[in-house]
């Protein structure tokens, strides 16, 4: 009996050190650590409230960017779909329809546009990459040409409210961060405990067995996008909120650092592998370390130096894991 729970706990032991979240929460931590000794401003309250509400935004769109490399996809629209589904928001809010129209137009931009990049990868079998780079471009055009390149600051009748959601805080947090704490235990739930997580871990590890084995690819790959587009267009609702404005230029260069905090957080750009968790995690790595290098009076632009190296050793980490298997 006692050598079964030694082997229980070595085996617990020995998986927990093979998890790539595990060893990228202990970088979390001593990031934490490290920028509390070098910053005073670091580790002070208003600081952290920033960090967490700064972080937020990505972490959500994240959580749709996880279960699309999952199926072993890309979405590099994300950030042009943050784009347009604001500029929308804000155009809709600006000649005087309620918030609540307002997110039905935001949320629906980014189902669209997610719907788009969805069909025309599961179905009509274009490569992820060119189809998702595409919608970068034209999202992103479609902002500049509907706003005419100017910024829109009117909001209508409830802009006090969007302004409440997007940049107030509820028992002294961020209401952007209790929106990602409930799609995060959605996503944890919907990817560990439904078939359609089943089907999304199946088809990044083997398409086509999956297909064999009844699995609808098409369906699935497809509301992998949706997905997507939807948490791109949840995070522009938020930020405008936050920001009390918006300009075709909102959220530029996103679809890197959303990428970057996914497979940080142990999501393989081959597919089959990757959580919710692990995501959000990697988006709160990035977003200490820029806020940390910035407090420490260092270069910004070092930021991405760190993302990088912590990129490639987390794919490093991967490819050890799959040598040590075989």
């Amino acid at each position: 009996m006692e050598n079964s729970n030694n082997n229980t706990e070595s085996n617990l032991v020995n998986r927990m050190l093979k998890d790539q979240v595990f060893w990228v929460s202990i970088a979390l931590i001593l990031m934490i650590i490290v920028f509390s000794i070098i910053a005073d401003a670091f580790a002070t309250g208003p600081n952290l409230f920033n960090i967490t509400r700064n972080f937020s935004f990505i972490a959500i769109m994240a959580l749709g960017m996880c279960v699309v490399i999952i199926t072993a996809g890309i979405d590099l629209s994300v950030g042009s779909v943050l784009a347009l589904s604001a500029v929308v928001l804000g155009i809709v809010m600006r000649e005087g329809y309620n918030i609540w129209f307002g997110a039905f137009a935001c949320f629906g931009t980014g189902l669209l546009c997610g719907f788009v990049n969805g069909y025309l990868i599961a179905y009509i079998k274009i490569n992820p990459f060119v189809v998702t780079l595409g919608m970068l471009s034209i999202a992103r055009s479609l902002a500049i040409v509907v706003t005419k390149n100017a910024m829109i600051y009117e909001f209508g009748p409830h802009e006090d409210l969007l302004n409440e959601i997007g940049g107030g805080a509820t028992l002294g947090m961020p209401n952007s961060v209790i929106v990602l704490f409930i799609l995060t235990l959605f996503f944890i739930y919907a990817l560990n405990f439904t078939a359609w997580g089943k089907h999304i871990y199946s088809i990044g590890g083997n398409e086509e067995a999956a297909r064999l084995t009844g699995v609808n690819v098409n369906r699935v790959k497809l509301s992998a996008y949706l997905l997507s587009g939807l948490m791109a267009a949840v995070s522009a609702f938020l930020m405008v909120g936050w920001l009390g404005s918006v300009t075709n230029g909102i959220a530029m260069t996103y679809e890197l650092k959303v990428i970057a905090s996914t497979v940080i957080g142990g999501a393989n750009l081959m597919g089959g592998a990757g959580g919710a968790g692990g995501a959000v995690i990697g988006a709160a790595l990035i977003e200490i370390i820029r806020n940390g290098l910035l407090l420490a009076g260092m270069d910004p632009y070092w930021q991405g130096t760190f993302v990088g190296a912590f990129i490639i050793l987390a794919v490093l980490i991967d490819k050890f894991k799959i040598t040590t298997k075989k």
